[in-house]
């Protein structure tokens, strides 16, 4: 059977040689290599394709462990309340203790690992605030994993340790905050144990964030000391109650997850608005395709389980930390279940009428907890060990029979890893990816024959191990940045 390469998703020719018709032996190389240049074009008959599959991340995606995932949202949840404004003094309750916890375990992490992790705090006082009107230190703890080849790009998984109750200065009252986000924090502190068995080409970062709950201070904070030392952020995943199962409305559901991804940036000029409005780019803001390559990533790599890309910034009328990243122009989105119960959700603990409130740790599922947090891990080991996603990248095709792709090559270590690249395209109206072509190590390419005016188009990098970047919409909209 022919395969056209332009209309698979996933061409893998290399998987060609593996089959019984094309056993790799002295005698049968050449008969393989004249049957497999039958079925490509000749301009690909010297490209060899990276494997599409990387066992590496099916190895990772099993060992997030969900008892692990228990004990430490046990122990979180034992610090009483983590009220931004409470207690810091004692060494078993309130928030001081919870972060001063949540550093220990990033310092064991590091000695088991040899040092890997760079453990550190992030400060920043605030006052006269709404919901802090008196002096208070907002405190993230932040452990970095430094990239081998290109330390200087970023991919960011984020919790907030901070809970509440229903009134939002109440700092004294109980406040286990078990989803709410003891289940994002502890993803994050488990992703670090497993990752950090692994090296990787660009710089992961492990962040429990505070004041959240207050209004986003330390996003803020954290997004504030990354364009002050010029992060390139290739993704913030933010995790904000990863636990939860059963929906207000009785629908009992571990199989789905929501991600939620802005469309066009905040940060967007006048003119790159004009131009957007001649070129597309509302559904492909880099946020929305690190949604995108969160979604393949499910699909792929976690058993049993869907994910729900919400074109949305964050849920109605509310927001979470990889907003204060958005605001700067970091692509970040949100990972959270997809069955909310609101009588878990920033209640003061008690029972009415047979009805009990608060966010205890019964209402907590921890397979669905390490399923979340496997997502998370595997992509984010995916992103790591892949090149940098094209910078630059540019389309023409106007009144022509065929569409090209330009983008810049990096240069240096940053390009030791590299392949080559991938063009995508999909209908307009389609969600997702549906088409693409590996091309080779090239910085133009043109898609003969594939008008421009009737899809959406994007660039991938690829790593010689199969590793594949976000894909890139070409133009200020859908640009992830350069190389510096």
């Amino acid at each position: 059977m022919f395969i056209n390469p332009l209309f698979t998703k996933n061409v893998n020719f290399s998987s060609l040689f593996a089959s019984s018709a094309f056993t790799y032996t002295p005698r049968k190389t050449l008969a393989a290599l004249c049957a497999l240049s039958a079925l490509i074009p000749a301009y690909a008959a010297n490209v060899v394709v990276p494997p599409s599959e990387q066992m590496v991340l099916r190895e990772i995606q099993q060992q997030v462990s969900a008892n692990r995932l228990k004990s430490d949202v046990t122990e979180l949840v034992g610090f009483g309340t983590r009220h931004t404004l409470s207690e810091t003094k004692s060494t078993t309750q309130g928030i001081g203790a919870a972060r001063r916890w949540i550093k220990s375990e990033f310092d064991k992490i590091s000695e088991q690992c040899g040092g890997c992790l760079e453990v550190i705090y992030q400060k920043q006082t605030f006052s006269g605030e709404k919901r802090i009107p008196n002096p208070t230190e907002v405190v993230n703890v932040i452990a970095i994993q430094r990239g081998q080849l290109d330390p200087n790009r970023y991919i960011v998984m984020s919790g907030d340790i901070d809970s509440r109750v229903s009134d939002p200065l109440d700092f004294t009252s109980a406040s286990p905050g078990a989803n709410d986000n003891a289940s994002g924090v502890a993803g994050v502190i488990e992703t670090a144990r497993v990752l950090s068995k692994y090296k990787f080409a660009g710089t992961i970062v492990y962040a429990a964030l505070s004041g959240e709950e207050q209004g986003l201070f330390g996003g803020k904070i954290m997004a504030g000391i990354a364009k002050k030392e010029g992060w390139r952020v290739e993704a913030v995943i933010n995790n904000d109650m990863i636990g939860n199962i059963s929906g207000i409305n009785g629908v009992i559901n571990n199989t789905t997850a929501r991600v939620f991804s802005e469309g066009v940036r905040v940060v967007e000029t006048p003119e790159e608005a004009r131009k957007r409005r001649f070129t597309g780019g509302e559904v492909d803001s880099p946020s929305r395709n690190v949604a995108r390559y969160i979604d393949e990533i499910a699909d792929k790599y976690i058993p049993n389980l869907d994910v729900m890309m919400v074109y949305r910034l964050d849920r109605f009328g509310r927001g979470g930390h990889h907003r204060p990243f958005n605001a700067v122009g970091y692509p970040a989105v949100r990972i959270m279940e997809t069955n909310e119960h609101y009588d878990r959700q920033h209640q003061d603990l008690r029972t009415e009428n047979g009805q009990p409130y608060g966010d205890v740790i019964s209402g907590v599922d921890f397979d669905f907890n390490a399923k979340l947090t496997s997502l998370n891990a595997v992509t984010m080991a995916a992103m790591a060990w892949a090149p940098a996603p094209p910078a630059n990248t540019q389309i023409s095709g106007a009144v022509k029979a065929s569409t090209t792709l330009t983008w810049q090559r990096p240069e240096g270590k940053m390009a030791e890893n590299l392949a080559g690249y991938r063009v995508h395209w999909r209908l307009t109206t389609e969600p997702t990816w549906t088409h693409s072509q590996y091309v080779g190590d090239v910085s133009e390419f043109e898609l003969k024959n594939i008008v421009i005016d009737n899809y959406f188009f994007g660039v991938s990098s690829v790593s010689k191990d199969g590793f594949e970047s976000p894909v890139v919409f070409p133009g200020p909209a859908g640009s992830f940045g350069g190389y510096k």
